[in-house]
């Protein structure tokens, strides 16, 4: 079963390592300087300059835009999903939780939006997506309001300290889809 991997920024090589990652999305603050885990090709690794905040307007900090969004669904639409997707922000608590999200309706877009809302409120307790990228994402992926309704139904997540990295589970292929 294809899964994604929603990591932490301290995580990221270990995760990679681990689950066997090759791909890899971030979404870390505009220059912020990190290194590509040495397994991550160089190819298949996109990196988004974004803070996490909700509105756009807040001095020199960039917000969460439809350009980011379409980047994602892109990238996503051409993961093969033989080895799991790596999707980290610096805590892996908002930006890619919903970044994760966003990935899997793209790469599947048969699921249905509550019960992978509801994996990934299994998977993490703490995760808490972003929600300016779940309302694009919900647009771009033309979701009609079922992913801002399902993201809120799950509410905010547990308090953390970010160090909570999680597996979720896309569908199998070929598995019943509820409507």
């Amino acid at each position: 079963m294809p899964v994604i991997i929603v990591s932490p920024l301290a995580r990221i090589a270990e995760m990679a390592v681990r689950h066997g990652c090759t791909e890899m999305i971030s979404l870390v603050a505009k220059g912020q300087d990190f290194h590509r885990p040495g397994v991550i090709a160089k190819a298949r690794h996109l990196t988004l300059g974004m803070n996490d905040i909700t509105f756009a307007g807040t001095g020199d900090l960039v917000a969460p835009q439809e350009d980011h969004v379409r980047q994602i669904v892109a990238f996503a639409r051409e993961w093969d999903r033989a080895r799991p997707l790596l999707v980290h922000c610096w805590m892996g608590v908002s930006r890619s939780p919903a970044a994760a999200l966003i990935a899997a309706l793209a790469a599947d877009p048969d699921q249905d939006d509550r019960a992978l809302v509801e994996r990934l409120r299994q998977a993490s307790p703490f995760a808490t997506p972003n929600s300016r990228l779940v309302e694009i994402g919900d647009a771009v992926l033309e979701r009609d309001g079922r992913l801002i309704a399902a993201v809120r139904a799950i509410g905010r997540g547990a308090d953390t300290d970010g160090n909570a990295p999680f597996v979720l589970p896309l569908l199998p292929a070929g598995a019943a889809v509820a409507t």
